[in-house]
Order: structure tokens, then C-alpha cells, then sequence
């Protein structure tokens, strides 16, 4: 794959991962944010994990992809 660059290089992640996931295991989830460390601003990008969670999501992820929407997208009128 090609450098990612220009206004990219700079675009906010956050990757949420549940550590019960059998169906992609949590090493996954950090090798692949590893990787976009690498490959964007590694300050931009935010790995969160959830204890007890698996391939779902729980009322912590879903706040805090809330969060995250409200800090990087403009507000709706």
C-alpha cells in the first residue's frame, strides 16, 4: 500500500476492541493499531479495550465513540 498522505496523514481513529472477542482476538486489534500508528499521526489515533466484551459492544464503547464524534465532527443544526 501506498504513503498515506496530505490532510489524511492527520484524520482521528479510535478502534475499540472487546478482550473476549473469539472471533478477532485482541492481538489483532493491537497489531492492527500498530500499524496505523505507522502509517498516520500516531497521536490521533486511540485504541480502547473492554473488559469483558466480545464481538459486540457495550454502553462504555458506544459513550465513548460518543465522545469522540462530538470532539471531531461539527455539530448538526
Amino acid at each position: 500500500q501506498g504513503p498515506i498522505g496530505g490532510v489524511n496523514k492527520e484524520i482521528a481513529v479510535l478502534q475499540c476492541h472487546g478482550d473476549c472477542d473469539p472471533l478477532v482476538p485482541l492481538m489483532f486489534g493491537s497489531l492492527t493499531v500498530e500499524k496505523l500508528k505507522s502509517m498516520i499521526n500516531p497521536a490521533n489515533v486511540t485504541f480502547r479495550t473492554y473488559s469483558g466484551m466480545m464481538h459486540s459492544s457495550c454502553i462504555e464503547e458506544m459513550m465513548d465513540v460518543k465522545q469522540f464524534i462530538d470532539k471531531h465532527l461539527p455539530p448538526v443544526d
